[in-house]
Order: structure tokens, then C-alpha cells, then sequence
């Protein structure tokens, strides 16, 4: 089957998740637009490259379908799912992969936008940012969730919440707690068990983990060097004896002078460098890719004061490159006792796949492209993206994994009189 014919048949499946026949010409003509070889893909650009005689008619019918019409884009992320999910292979594992991305902007208006750090510059700026949860495999990754995260400010304006649209059940949730959310009802909806993946922003959180674990799955996290943990051999210990003491008995355990959890970094400094190997992960873009690893079991020691039982044993993964004077990554991991450390070092380097999808999501199909200032249309654009994302991810397993962009229809020529918006052509003339 030729491309044409299969994203006829692709957009035909999509469609069971738009509630209403008469939105097809609008998801077609945006996920062709996305896929064409043009620089700037908002909506106007889109509308004068899909329809050059008709911009001003296509651009209003594609600015509704985007920023108006009431389809549900986690009902269309699943529908992306079920297709693309089965050319994926998980013979070597399957991974649910959380991450965040940020896109600078200008003014103050645009929903969630805020002082915050954003990945994309490396520091705090002016930006929005988007928690997304990817399905990945050996040979490809999708994000199958994604959601704004609004910061406290915005919450708490309810001015500026009606005028960008923000539904009323959104309330403040911290990214860990919408990325639990999101593997909460990727789950619910059928989802297949998988390794979840995940920075340290995130797994530094100890509710988040547990989270995870709660849902069945395993995990495998960066957590920064502070992180405090008790070795293998140590424990914080039992609940005070209550004998001849009045009240109900005690049930918590406890720590004393001298009795104490360590950091990582502390507990990775006190090893044997022979209990360091040299292990090679994956082929990179111009070498094998290999580092200096080790790996202790342990039991994360967040609070435990406030528990009657011990938590469960775990790994603790290290990462200390040669000629480094101290580690320089640590992970904590619920994979079984029994993994070699060639597995542990495996799965938590597989979040890489992430960055693929974001930059084809960002440079191919124009995620951070959107113009709106609203919640629905943010969330439409980014479902759009990934849905005309998913159809290449497809393509590409089904051609035994091609990584070329093909484009679905070639670029319309444009009217020799079109000019786009902002552009300086489009100033008014001063005296």
C-alpha cells in the first residue's frame, strides 16, 4: 500500500475519536499540513500551502477545527496508540517514558506561560511547559500523553483562566503528579506493562515512585547526588520499646545519633573502584557509547520515620566515567534483584529515545509553532503534531526502519501577491 492510500486509511481510524463526521476535512488538512516541507506551521501557513486560492476560507475553517471545535485529544492520542503500538516490537522491552518541554515566549499572555525553566534554553526564562508520556521500544518511541502544566500563579487567576479557556477541573498539580496521572490512565485504558523512565526532576519524588509501583510497574529514575539512602546491611531502626511506658505502643521506626542514612554520592565515593566495570550501552552517531558503572542494593530512606515498615529493597545504579573525580548520574530502580548490571545500565539509558520525538516534533512538524493563546488549541496543535508524528513512526517500522521524512503531498505553489502575517512586507507605510 502506497503512503496516500495508507494515511487515507489512517486518518479514517483517527476519526472514530472526533465525535462528528464533519471534522475529517479539518484533521486531514492540518496533519497534511504538518507533514509538508514548509518552515512555519500555524495555522495560516498551513491554510496558504493546503489551499492557495482559498487561504483566507481555509485558515477560518482551520482555526476553528484547532482552537473551537470540541474533540477530545486524549480520545485521538489513544486511536494514535492502537495503530502505531503494534508495529512496535517488545521483544527487548517495552518503556513508558516521561519527560517535559518547554517553548520560549514573548509576552505574558499565552496560557501557563511563566518564569520557569525551560529545557530548551537551559535556564529560567519566559515559557510554556508540557508534560508528555512516551511508549518506546528498541526501534521507535511516541508520546501517547500530553498536558500543559499550569503553574500555581495561573491557577489561582481566575481572570486569566477564563480568557484562555482553562476547564474548571484543572486545579495546580506538580509535573511529577500529572505524569503519575498521565500512567494512571494510560493504564485504565489498557495500556501494556512497561519500565517506566524518567530524570531526576521526577524521580527524585518519592510519592511519584511510589506511584509507579502502586500501578504495578517497574522503574528505572535519576535521582540527584543528595538523595539519601541505607546501604545494604543498615536500616533505620525497630520502634521503641514501650515497656513501662504509658500509652499505646510505639509502631514507627526511628534513627538515633549515629544511625543515620548517607547520600549516594557518600555511598558511591565508599566503594571498591573494582566494583566499577566499563559498560557499552548502545552505538552512537560516531562511537559504541560505554561508561564506568556500578550497582548496590539499598532502601531509599525518605520519611521512613513516619513508617511502621521497612521500605522494599532496590538498586541504586552509579554512573562514574574514567578520569572524573566523582560519579557524575545515579538512578534508582526497581528492577529485579536478579539483573545483571548490562540490564540496569540498558534501561536507564533507553530515555534517549525521547529526544528523538522531540526534535522531529519541534523541527519537522512544528510543536512549539502554535499561535494561540488558549488551552484547547494548545492541547489540539501539540495532539495534531502527534498524530501526523505517529503516522511517520508507523511508516517507518512498516519500512523496516526508514528514517526519512517523506511528505505527503508536495508544497502548493503560493500567489505571487501572498504576504504572509507579520510579515515586514505587510507594515503600514509611514509618511
Amino acid at each position: 500500500m502506497d503512503w496516500e492510500a495508507s494515511f487515507d486509511e489512517y486518518l479514517e481510524h483517527l476519526c472514530e475519536a472526533l465525535g462528528h463526521s464533519d471534522r475529517r476535512s479539518g484533521l486531514a488538512g492540518y496533519c497534511q499540513g504538518l507533514m509538508l516541507p514548509i518552515k512555519r506551521k500555524s495555522v495560516e501557513p498551513l491554510a496558504a500551502h493546503l489551499e492557495p486560492e482559498r487561504i483566507s476560507a481555509r485558515h477560518q475553517s482551520l482555526h476553528h477545527f484547532v482552537s473551537k471545535s470540541e474533540w477530545s485529544d486524549a480520545a485521538l492520542l489513544e486511536q494514535v496508540r492502537c495503530w502505531v503500538l503494534p508495529h512496535m516490537n517488545p521483544a527487548s522491552g517495552l518503556f513508558w517514558i516521561i519527560d517535559d518541554t518547554g517553548f520560549p515566549k514573548k509576552g505574558k499572555h499565552s496560557v501557563g506561560v511563566a518564569r520557569q525553566y525551560c529545557g530548551q534554553l537551559g535556564k529560567q526564562d519566559n515559557c510554556q511547559v508540557a508534560v508528555s508520556l512516551s511508549v518506546a521500544t528498541e526501534e521507535a518511541s511516541l508520546p501517547v500523553a500530553y498536558q500543559l502544566y499550569l503553574p500555581q500563579e495561573w491557577c489561582d487567576d481566575p481572570e486569566r483562566r477564563q480568557r484562555t479557556g482553562v476547564p474548571d477541573e484543572i486545579v495546580f498539580a506538580t509535573k511529577p503528579q500529572i505524569a503519575a496521572m498521565q500512567l494512571r490512565q494510560a493504564r485504565d485504558s489498557g495500556a501494556p506493562n512497561g519500565i517506566v523512565l524518567a530524570d531526576a526532576a521526577y524521580g527524585n519524588d518519592t510519592a511519584f515512585r511510589d506511584a509507579v509501583s502502586e500501578l504495578g510497574l517497574q522503574y528505572a529514575v535519576g535521582t540527584q547526588s543528595s538523595t539519601h539512602v541505607w546501604a545494604r546491611g543498615t536500616a533505620p531502626l525497630p520502634a521503641e520499646p514501650a515497656i513501662g511506658k504509658p500509652g499505646r505502643p510505639r509502631s514507627l521506626l526511628r534513627r538515633a545519633p549515629g544511625h543515620k542514612p548517607l547520600s549516594v554520592k557518600k555511598l558511591a565515593l565508599g566503594l571498591d573502584q573494582i566494583c566499577y566495570r566499563t559498560i557499552t550501552w548502545r552505538e552512537g552517531t560516531r562511537a559504541m557509547l560505554s561508561s564506568r558503572f556500578s550497582a548496590v542494593r539499598i532502601r531509599t530512606s525518605h520519611r521512613d520515620y513516619w513508617r511502621a515498615t521497612l521500605r522494599d529493597e532496590e538498586w541504586l545504579l552509579i554512573e562514574w566515567p574514567e578520569g572524573e573525580s566523582e560519579p557524575i548520574k545515579y538512578w534508582l530502580s526497581t528492577l529485579p534483584e536478579s539483573a545483571p548490571l548490562e540490564h540496569l545500565v540498558h534501561v536507564a539509558k533507553m530515555r534517549w529515545r525521547i529526544e528523538r520525538d522531540y526534535q522531529d516534533l519541534k523541527q519537522e512538524f512544528g510543536l512549539g509553532h502554535y499561535e494561540g493563546r488558549g488551552w484547547r488549541g494548545f492541547h489540539h496543535h501539540a495532539s495534531l503534531c502527534i498524530a501526523a508524528y505517529g503516522f511517520l513512526v508507523a511508516q517507518r517500522l512498516i519500512q523496516g526502519g526508514s528514517k526519512k521524512n517523506g511528505a505527503i503531498r508536495g508544497q502548493s505553489a503560493l500567489p505571487s501577491d501572498y504576504v504572509p502575517r507579520g510579515s515586514p512586507a505587510r507594515t503600514a507605510t509611514r509618511a
